[in-house]
């Protein structure tokens, strides 16, 4: 998956924002569920979410980034969730299938996951569900390639996300049933440069890791002032428009 190191309280800074897109994916899984697996769980951000919509479950969240596992593990107080460091692009259930697998934002780190996703959903019992960002094409990411370029990095780790079609071409298949659909936020972020912290929890930091000292400062200044202009703030915050997709397959 991901070289670069996660910062857990980086990512955090927009917690709500980033929050709603998984309550919206959860709110379209139907039925009960006794044991939850969540790939790419990071720091068990989703773990209240998952008890809330399955009060009763077992939640097993896995997540590459070790960083984040131990934030999980430390912050987490749910007795019913356990958290391990690992490859959530290969995860599969050793044993018995969980009832519902779940994954928030992870598969667009992975390359070619969409050959994936039919392994992936035949190893949930009743439901797996994603959701990934599809704003690759947005002036923060368009803005994030020129400037790093500027700066001789032009190799970073791109996302890859495909149209919502392809995630319905990849999951319908007999003996399931298959909701897919795209939404685009508008986030309203507060505080100086809110568009450079946003991404700086993410999509910007194979890019800032690959920078270091008076490099990286410059770096971050310069991309700082074209994202104030692609996104200007406003009396009430700035507006960050986000689409995300969805996907939900059920087993009939």
């Amino acid at each position: 998956m991901t070289s670069h190191r996660w910062d857990p309280s980086q990512y955090l800074r927009y917690g709500d924002e980033r929050t709603r897109p998984f309550l919206d994916l959860l709110a379209r899984i139907p039925g009960d569920a006794r044991t939850v697996v969540d790939l790419g769980c990071g720091r068990g951000n989703d773990v209240a979410p998952l008890r809330a919509r399955w009060p009763e479950a077992a939640i097993h969240g896995v997540d590459s980034s070790e960083e984040m596992i131990v934030r999980a593990r430390a912050d987490v107080a749910d007795p019913k969730a356990t958290f391990e460091t690992g490859d959530a692009a290969t995860w599969r259930p050793a044993g018995e299938r969980p009832d519902v697998i779940v994954s928030n934002a992870m598969y667009q780190w992975i390359d070619r996951h969409i050959d994936l996703l039919p392994a992936v959903a035949d190893g949930a019992a009743h439901a797996f569900a994603l959701q990934v960002p599809g704003n690759q094409d947005a002036p923060s990411h368009a803005l994030l390639a020129s400037v790093a370029a500027e700066f001789g990095v032009t190799d970073f780790r791109r996302v890859d996300v495909r149209d919502p079609a392809e995630y319905l071409a990849a999951l319908q298949r007999p003996g399931w049933d298959v909701d897919v659909w795209e939404t685009t936020y508008l986030h309203v972020l507060q505080g100086e440069d809110a568009v450079f912290e946003w991404i700086a929890g993410t999509g910007a930091r194979p890019v800032l890791s690959r920078l270091e000292g008076v490099e990286r400062e410059a770096f971050v200044e310069r991309y700082k002032a074209e994202l104030r202009i692609a996104y200007p703030p406003q009396d009430f915050g700035t507006v960050l428009p986000f689409r995300r997709i969805f996907a939900v397959a059920v087993r009939r």
